[in-house]
């Protein structure tokens, strides 16, 4: 009897150990055995942006992964990722409803940033249609954007040249150029309202890296480990929420049809336009909810980091400055601030823009994708509901198109005669269906704030007589640790 149960035990084991590890038919290559319960994740590191380099050159341009019971596919080069977000588009457009703050924070899933299918369709098409009537991509959002940065610009002049720094400032201003969208109205910079939203917001992304295991691990969340982190992420996403939906709830009260000022009324106006139709609507006040929380997240805390990293790479490399300073000074003159028209002319600042935004790569993995139905990429089948991780970090470093990426080089997207090189192998803002809402809005803060605050400033080290160290924080976006910057007045 203890015999035919052993083996009875055997197969059971064998056969649960043989669904676990079973591979569907014609999957990409993997880096090395799943385990049954965790797959490949004893395999990852924290920062995995290295080591997905190391198993692409052996596996690969698409290589895949067993985390937990989710199959994950990692696309590694301009070709593929292109050839899967757009040739691909319709399949892989999707995201996922299992990951941790899915799982763990109602309805984060609605709104743009995480929906899928039609209402995502009918969320960004309402979106962008919005953004537009407030000028996105037109010069009257420039001059909201003018107004942030020469108050920023006052605020750092009264510094006087002493070590800062500088995040909190750009981040509360960079917040307030959302804000102004959204609300209609700015903040000012000691509103303790305002300033706790960015710093929620700051630690949201600073947060996210710690639960990569939860995602494809759930029962981690009970272990001590992980419980504190997953606490604080739920907390800080439901006090975002809640802060969003205060500011829907007061401006919803004095809603007027004829008085479209902000982005919560233009929202509300096409949801009861639709409703009034009877037409069949994704629109309603928890998507509009969870649209503030995405367009602050992503209009606030990658832009102000890339500013961050601009300013890091002017102290390791002086030399940029002082060329774009010169450059300012020839075509615009020190009279005025830039605007956007002066932009053709400053091609050595676009190029350093373009260059920050390559080295940086901010968002190194984009968001996560879920394929909706086998698709067929690169000779290789992507199983329907496998999460698709695009590489951004590959292609902005890789050899091949960039020759030294590990170099910070501008004139690398200069011709011989000082024109911009235009390489469609720049993706920091991904490609395809999914491609950043804010692209243009961030294209044109950065132009407007950096232009700004060169012309203006002179950005120093602290510490001039020692090496600057980078030290990065890996997370959603890749940010820098806290450093000192003098920003020190320019004689005009």
């Amino acid at each position: 009897m203890e015999v035919t149960s052993l083996l009875a035990l055997a197969v059971v084991v064998t056969t649960i150990f043989y669904w676990l590890m079973r591979k569907p038919n014609n999957l990409p290559p993997s880096p090395g055995i799943a385990l049954p319960i965790v797959g490949h994740l004893y395999l990852m590191e924290r920062d995995p942006r290295q080591q997905f380099k190391k198993w692409s050159q052996k596996l690969g341009a698409i290589f895949s992964l067993k985390l937990g019971q989710e199959t994950v596919v990692v696309l590694n080069s301009f070709e593929v990722i292109k050839e899967a977000l757009v040739k691909h588009g319709d399949s892989l457009s999707d995201r996922s409803t299992r990951s941790f703050m899915a799982r763990n924070v109602p309805h984060i899933t609605n709104g743009i940033l995480l929906a899928s299918g039609s209402d995502w369709k009918e969320q960004r098409t309402t979106s962008l249609s919005i953004l537009r009537k407030f000028g996105l991509g037109k010069n009257i959002l420039s001059e909201t954007i003018a107004e942030e940065i020469r108050i920023l610009l006052k605020n750092l002049a009264n510094e006087n040249g002493k070590p800062i720094r500088i995040r909190g400032l750009l981040n509360i201003s960079v917040c307030n150029i959302i804000s102004s969208i959204i609300f209609g109205r700015r903040f000012d910079y000691d509103d303790p309202k305002h300033n706790h939203l960015t710093e929620l917001l700051n630690d949201l992304v600073r947060l996210n890296s710690g639960v990569i295991q939860l995602n494809f691990l759930p029962f981690l969340k009970y272990l001590p480990k992980y419980r504190t982190t997953g606490q604080q992420l739920v907390s800080i996403a439901t006090e975002i929420r809640e802060f969003s939906k205060s500011i829907v709830e007061e401006i919803r009260k004095s809603y007027d049809p004829n008085n479209l000022d902000n982005y919560i009324v233009a929202y509300v106006h096409e949801m009861e336009k639709k409703r009034q139709l009877n037409q069949p609507t994704y629109l309603n006040e928890i998507s509009l909810v969870r649209h503030i929380d995405n367009l602050f997240l992503a209009g606030t805390e990658t832009t102000s980091t890339t500013i961050l990293w601009a300013l890091y790479f002017v102290l390791l490399h002086p030399e940029t400055q002082n060329k774009i300073y010169q450059e300012i000074k020839e075509y615009v003159g020190l009279g005025r601030a830039p605007t956007m028209s002066d932009k053709p002319q400053l091609k050595y600042l676009n190029a350093f823009i373009m260059e920050t935004l390559r080295f940086s790569s901010t968002i190194p993995f984009s968001v996560t994708h879920v394929c909706s139905q086998d698709t067929v990429l690169n000779g290789f089948t992507i199983p329907k509901d496998a999460q698709v991780i695009p590489n951004l970090y590959a292609v902005l470093h890789d050899e091949i198109i960039w020759g030294d990426p590990e170099n910070f080089r501008p004139e690398r997207f200069l011709d011989e005669q000082g024109n911009l090189i235009k390489r469609e192998e720049l993706i920091p803002f991904s490609i395809g269906r999914r491609i950043c809402l804010g692209e243009s809005l961030a294209k044109m803060e950065l132009f407007l704030f950096l232009s700004s605050m060169f012309e203006r400033f002179e950005f120093l080290s602290d510490k001039p007589n020692q090496s600057i160290s980078k030290i990065e924080i890996f997370g959603g976006v890749v940010s820098l640790a806290p450093f000192d910057i003098k920003c020190v007045k320019r004689l005009q």
